[in-house]
Parts: C-alpha cells; sequence; structure tokens
C-alpha cells in the first residue's frame, strides 16, 4: 500500500476554485458521469484505431444509490486506470488526462467526441462526499487498484482484487448532503444533466411486460422480467444527419424535450456546422403571442450531449430566445459563464451563424410556401420583428419576408405595398403615408374612414410596433408610418378631400369660440376642417410622434430618448360641413349649445376609446335624459 500528498500547487488550484466556487454542489453527478462517458468514448476510440486489443462490445454506466451505508455508486465500463495512471490523472491535479490523451490522438481523434473533463472534474465529488473511493482496473494487462481520500491531501493507493475493466467511484456522502442520497433526486439530475449523454447509463431497474404464453386465460396477467431502467436517450435527433430523419421524428423529438407541451411546433431549423466552430442543434418555431412576456429560457444548451444550461443569453441571439429546442457544441464549456460568454469570440460567431440559418429558413419557408408562410405569419411575427429591431444582419434578410397584413386579411412584402400605395398615399412633400391599426375593433370608425377615402390600412398590432416603426421610417427615404387615429392623416384626407366648408370665416370664428368656452378644461387643441357632410362630426386625433414615444416608454424604450413623462394630446377635428356643427352655431341657447358640444365630444371620445370611469356614467345618464 502507498500513501502520500496529492499535488496541488497554488499555480494549479486556482483553476479549481473557478470551476467550482460558485456552483451548484448538484454539478458533482454531471462531472462524474462525463468522466465516465470520457472513458468509454476513448476506449471505443482506441478499440476503433487498434490500439486497445480488447472486445469494446455495449457498455453502459451504472448509477447506484446505498441510503443505508450513505453510499453514491458511479461504474463505467470504460477504459480505467493503471496505478501510474491513478497517480498522475488523480494525484497531480495540474495534469488532465482527457487533454493529454487529444494531444497524442490530435488528428485521429477529431470525430471521438471525448468530452475532456477527466481530472479536475473528479474533485467536484468532493462538494458532497466526505470520503471518496475509485476502484479500477485498466484496459491493458495491470493490476487493479484502490485509491482512497477523506477531502484532505492525504490518500492511500492500494491493489484491489476488479477483474473486468473499467472504473467505480464510490462516494461516501457528507452529512450536510444526504439529499443526494433520494432516488428521486438522483433520477432527477440525470434527466436534467445527462438525459442524451452518448453512453447509456443505468439507474435501477424496471418492469417489462411480456407477451402472454399461447393458452393464457383473458384474464390472466402478462407475465413480466426485470430489465436495466436506461435514464437517457443516447442517440437524440439533433446528433444524426436531417437526411435521416423525417418530420414526425423532428416532432417525436420535441415531444420528448417538452413532454408538458402539448401544441406541435410549427416549423424547425437543424443546425449543423463544423467549420470555423463546431455545432449541432434543432431550433423550433411553437406558436407565439403577442406577449413579449412570455417564457424564455427554453432553449437548452449542451457540451457533447452535457446539459450546461437554458439561459442562452449570448450564445442564442436575444430575438431568439422565445424559441425551443437544444444546442450543442463543443467549443463552450461546461461551467459558463455570463463575463465569458460576452467576450468570447467563438461565441459571437455562434451567435451570428445562428441568425443567418434562421433568416435562411424562414426566407424558404417563404419563396416555397407563401400561403403557408402566411397562415403562421401571426404566432411567428412577433419573434420576426423583434429581430428586425435588434439585429442589423437578420433586418436587411428579414425585408425579403417579413410581412404587411392589411385590416382586410391580405399580406404584402414592404415592396409589394411600395408599389401598391406609392401613387395614392402621399403628403404634400412627397412622402410616402403608410397608414395601420393596432387595435382593428378599438379603431373601427377610423378604420372605415380612411377606407372611405380608398386607402390601405395595415393590421400592425405587435407590443413592440412603436420601436420597429422607428426603425423602418429610418431606414427607408420618404416613407412615414401614420396610425389611422393620428393627426398626419389629416394631410391625407385634405389632399383628397375637395369639400369647401359651408361656414363663413366669421361663423367659423364664432363656432370654435364656444367650442373652446364649452370644453375649456379638457384640453383638446381645436382644428376646424371642411369635410364631406357624411363623415363624423367630431374626430379626435393624437400627434403621432407624441402618442408613439408614450408607447415606446411603455414597452421599454422611452428611456432612450430622454422623454421623461410623455403628456397626453389630443385634436379635436371638427367638420364644419356636418349638419349637427351647424345645429350647434345656430342654437340659441347658451346652455343647449355647450349640451350638444360635449355630447358630441364625448362621443368621439368613446370611439376613441378614451371615455371611463365617473365620464362614462355621466354621459350614459345624460344620453337617456336626451332620448327622453
Amino acid at each position: 500500500m502507498a500513501t502520500g500528498k496529492i499535488n496541488v500547487s497554488v499555480e494549479n488550484i486556482f483553476p479549481l476554485i473557478k470551476k467550482f466556487l460558485y456552483s451548484d454542489h448538484e454539478i458533482f453527478l454531471r462531472e462524474l458521469i462525463s468522466n465516465a462517458t470520457d472513458a468509454t468514448l476513448k476506449l471505443k476510440h482506441l478499440t476503433s484505431i487498434g490500439e486497445a486489443k480488447v472486445e469494446y462490445g455495449n457498455p453502459i454506466i451504472e448509477v447506484k444509490v446505498d441510503k443505508d451505508q450513505k453510499r453514491i455508486h458511479i461504474i463505467d465500463q470504460g477504459i480505467g486506470m493503471s496505478e501510474e495512471e491513478v497517480k498522475k490523472y488523480i494525484n497531480e491535479v495540474a495534469f488532465s488526462g482527457a487533454e493529454e490523451f487529444l494531444d497524442k490522438y490530435k488528428e485521429a481523434g477529431k470525430e471521438a467526441g471525448i468530452i475532456g473533463h477527466f481530472g479536475l472534474g473528479f474533485y467536484s465529488a468532493f462538494m458532497v462526499a466526505e470520503k471518496v473511493e475509485i476502484i479500477t482496473k485498466s484496459f491493458k494487462d495491470e493490476p487493479a487498484v484502490h485509491w482512497i481520500c477523506d477531502g484532505s491531501p492525504e490518500f492511500t493507493l492500494e491493489s484491489a482484487d476488479k477483474k473486468d475493466r473499467g472504473t467505480e467511484i464510490i462516494l461516501h456522502v457528507a452529512e450536510d448532503s444526504t439529499e443526494f442520497l433520494e432516488e428521486a433526486k438522483i433520477r432527477q439530475l440525470l434527466v436534467k444533466y445527462n438525459k442524451f449523454m452518448p453512453i447509456p447509463i443505468k439507474f435501477g431497474t424496471k418492469k417489462e411486460t411480456l407477451p402472454k404464453p399461447e393458452g393464457a386465460k383473458e384474464d390472466e396477467p402478462a407475465p413480466t422480467k426485470e430489465v436495466d431502467n436506461i435514464i437517457n436517450n443516447p442517440e437524440p435527433a439533433w446528433t444524426k444527419q436531417p437526411t435521416d430523419l423525417k418530420d414526425e421524428d423532428y416532432k417525436s423529438f420535441y415531444r420528448e424535450l417538452y413532454p408538458m407541451q402539448f401544441e406541435e411546433p410549427l416549423f424547425h431549423i437543424h443546425l449543423n456546422v463544423d467549420y470555423p466552430f463546431n455545432l449541432t442543434g434543432i431550433l423550433y418555431f411553437p406558436k407565439l403571442s403577442n406577449d413579449l412576456n412570455i417564457q424564455k429560457d427554453r432553449i437548452q444548451l449542451y457540451q457533447n450531449q452535457v446539459f450546461v444550461t437554458d439561459n442562452v443569453e449570448g450564445i442564442v441571439p436575444e430575438f431568439l430566445t422565445m424559441l425551443r429546442g437544444v444546442i450543442d457544441s463543443p467549443d463552450i464549456p461546461l461551467n459558463v459563464s455570463r463575463s465569458y460568454l460576452q467576450a468570447d469570440g467563438a461565441v459571437k460567431k455562434i451567435s451570428s451563424y445562428i441568425t443567418r440559418k434562421v433568416a435562411d429558413k424562414l426566407s424558404s419557408l417563404f419563396k416555397n410556401n407563401r400561403e403557408d408562410f402566411e397562415q403562421k405569419w401571426n404566432d411567428i411575427k412577433v419573434v420576426i420583428e423583434y429581430g428586425m429591431l435588434t439585429e442589423e444582419k437578420f433586418f436587411e434578410k428579414a425585408e425579403k419576408f417579413a410581412l404587411f397584413p392589411t385590416v382586410e386579411g391580405s399580406f404584402h412584402t414592404f415592396e409589394e405595398l411600395e408599389a401598391k400605395i406609392k401613387d395614392t398615399q402621399t403628403d404634400k412633400d412627397g412622402t410616402m403615408v403608410v397608414l395601420y391599426a393596432s387595435d382593428k375593433e378599438a379603431q373601427h370608425s377610423y378604420i372605415e374612414a380612411a377606407k372611405t377615402k380608398g386607402y390601405e390600412v395595415l393590421l400592425m398590432d405587435s407590443p413592440i410596433v412603436p420601436h420597429l416603426l422607428q426603425k423602418l421610417e429610418t431606414s427607408k427615404e420618404k416613407v412615414s408610418f401614420v396610425r389611422v387615429d393620428a393627426d398626419h392623416i389629416d394631410n391625407l384626407i385634405k389632399k383628397e378631400d375637395t369639400a369647401i366648408s359651408k361656414l363663413s370665416d366669421e361663423e367659423k370664428d364664432q363656432l370654435k369660440a364656444s367650442l373652446e368656452s364649452a370644453i375649456a378644461d379638457k384640453g383638446y387643441t381645436i382644428q376646424l376642417e371642411a369635410m364631406d357632410s357624411t363623415a363624423s362630426p367630431f374626430i379626435i386625433t393624437e400627434p403621432e410622434f407624441m402618442r408613439r414615444m408614450k408607447e415606446m416608454q411603455r414597452t421599454g424604450g422611452g428611456g432612450m430618448f430622454g422623454m421623461g413623462n410623455m403628456p397626453d394630446m389630443y385634436n379635436l377635428i371638427v367638420n364644419t360641413n356636418h349638419e349637427l356643427v351647424g345645429e350647434i352655431l345656430n342654437t340659441k341657447t347658451d346652455k343647449k349649445r355647450e349640451r350638444l358640444i360635449n355630447q358630441s365630444l364625448d362621443l368621439a371620445r368613446l370611439s376613441k376609446g378614451l371615455l371611463k370611469g365617473e365620464e362614462l356614467t355621466k354621459f350614459i345618464a345624460r344620453s337617456y335624459e336626451m332620448i327622453k
């Protein structure tokens, strides 16, 4: 038996602290399973190139919990270690077995899929264990060894009677970590971190139903047998070639990832690149609402099939964090910190690649089946619009497939829309005015008024529309987006309107004075306009710029403009050619005139959605009185 001290020098203790000091204790199991997988894949590689003269077979990794003895066992059938290798890879922490292995087989090992965390990762065992044992036998014809350490630098190393190759790690669980002796807890961790590891992982057994023997009675129960309970899927869909998968395979994998999600995804994007970085994965577009607060962090990040995190900020562009699926890259370390991701050049390239792949997929869907793309638009638009707003490269590509739906239910790209309205919807300065509604029901009267004039009205109702419109206007020459209830629409209406006011200048002055007197405390800017006599007598509009800034404040963008809390500002457009306006002007008593003005104003406010609370109650009571 040998004894000694583990060589932990000042230089190599820092990676240990950096790796684990701020980590959850539960990752010990992930690290040890990763090591076991690493050892198994190493053996597979060495047998494939003829350096290991043994039968690889069908190795598994087994995890066992012995609650009575307060032990956890992790057993593999991998490469194993000799006494010298235990001394080197376990005691001399500065070395990493996998790194040296990769150096030795640099060229041949590219496709080996080696996780590469043997060495430091092993010491995560002491997060939960007061004592750790290793019983291991190398695939070479060398004696088995038994290593024991109680968490101090002291260790013992002696021979063992293990007959089969591979390694068994025995954790003697500390009193403050007994939660890890619960089978349910271990199962939860195995499913969380190791659900898609490339080597089958056994955790206990389960009963498997066998076919009934011939001649068995109908009510006789079918026979069963105990079989290994394999908790992982070693060959998940993202590890396969897209040509080997059917649409149902992708849907089946989606259900495996999200068993509680009952809606099918709209479509998927298979990622597969090996230069200038390695990355595979599958992203799914789920049905999305207009709510930007929908659950994010549903994309799972893996490193060689080992779960890392579901916080993919920095790796996946922010606008795609609303998607679901898996990304797997060996170029991302198992212990990811946000500062690392922000600074790492490879990660930025991964983010750009994912953006490009998503844009290419959307473009392909649009070109190959536009009708289907239009049907899915409302379910995916919030992602596309958010991407156009936040990612310049995506904006450039999305201009070709981003859709602008109308209130009538038709869809146009911006190029198609421009060809349709550029000759009919321009203001005095020659700027093309794109009219849109954000709420089809609330703005119905304004929409109808615009349609009567022959104008095209878009329906743009996602919460980021104000921000997106700013972006679109700055990226294009002489284009202005105006909501149907905004004041800028007056420029269009006046240009098309040939109506001449029935009132003289003196009558206009008299009318304006009456209006200002009756609604002095309401804060409206009064504008007298000659419109068609069938148009509404009173119309309330809002300055487009001020309204948009307020909306941007509400959705988190107002602060960047330094606007503070924007005040409410409204215009009252009075149609001087309407019969009711003429009656207001000719009414003999001030009381009746004021009542007509306030009733008409409240009707306009009701149409605009501004009449609420006590004022709405008074309006209803006043209306009943007028009916009587």
